[in-house]
């Protein structure tokens, strides 16, 4: 098989000067919610390739990749000047264990992203699985920004289509708002800000956490969780805690 297939844009969508997706037309194989593919370019000769996860459900096309331009990398601001028609390799198909196949049962499903992280999230939550293991879901999207807000359309039709079970709460870092939590995740999970905003605790008996974003975010996160007792899920050892680092 070969390591890379092509694929044609379809659509684009510039979020703000910085934030892209690109939904993309191709023949992979099928993948799971909340894993990742690989697209790339031929650059200078060479191909390039990054990882980025599917935002759309497995069930849905086309292909759906979120990002953000890092300025001085080879591949997203050339990514970020496609437009339809134009070809993009990707990787035949997806991977990576950040899938609720992996993630135990339990009662709620605590989502806690950063950034482009959102993506998996989202491909997660089109799929029905959640809403038929998790009596509450908290999707959770901390930004700088609140123009980096994105995907809210997509956002309020989960609310609608699961006004009970499904929450959303925004975090903002560097601006006051009237509707967004003021500075970092770990932080208002340390000082009860997030569940008290939420209505419902965190708790090694009644939870499972996703974190998926920035490292930082993702390190300390994780250490206030263990400070309560919650632990690292790993195959061998279930436990509360899936990971995913951003980069």
């Amino acid at each position: 098989m070969s390591k890379w297939i092509e694929g044609t844009i379809v659509n684009k969508k510039l979020w703000t000067e910085e934030l892209y997706s690109l939904q993309i037309d191709a023949n992979l194989e099928p993948f799971r919610a909340g894993q990742f593919g690989r697209l790339a370019l031929q650059i200078n000769g060479d191909i390039v390739g990054r990882s980025y996860s599917f935002v759309n459900a497995p069930s849905e096309r086309p292909y759906e990749f979120y990002s953000i331009i890092v300025p001085e990398g080879p591949l997203s601001p050339r990514l970020h000047d496609l437009n339809p028609g134009d070809k993009v390799l990707l990787a035949p198909k997806g991977a990576g264990f950040f899938t609720l196949a992996d993630v135990p049962q339990n009662e709620h499903l605590w989502l806690l992203s950063t950034g482009t992280a959102l993506g998996p999230f989202l491909s997660i939550c089109k799929t029905e699985e959640p809403w038929r293991r998790f009596k509450k879901i908290v999707l959770v999207h901390a930004v700088r920004h609140g123009h980096e807000l994105t995907y809210q359309e997509t956002i309020e039709l989960l609310k609608e289509r699961h006004p009970d079970q499904f929450q959303f709460i925004p975090f903002i870092s560097r601006e006051d708002t009237a509707f967004a939590i003021k500075g970092r995740v770990p932080a208002a999970i340390q000082d009860g800000r997030l569940e008290a905003r939420a209505g419902i605790a965190i708790s090694s008996e009644h939870s499972q956490v996703m974190i998926c974003g920035n490292p930082d975010m993702v390190k300390d996160t994780r250490a206030v969780l263990e400070g309560r007792g919650l632990k690292l899920n790993k195959r061998k050892e279930p436990g509360q805690i899936s990971v995913e680092n951003y980069w």
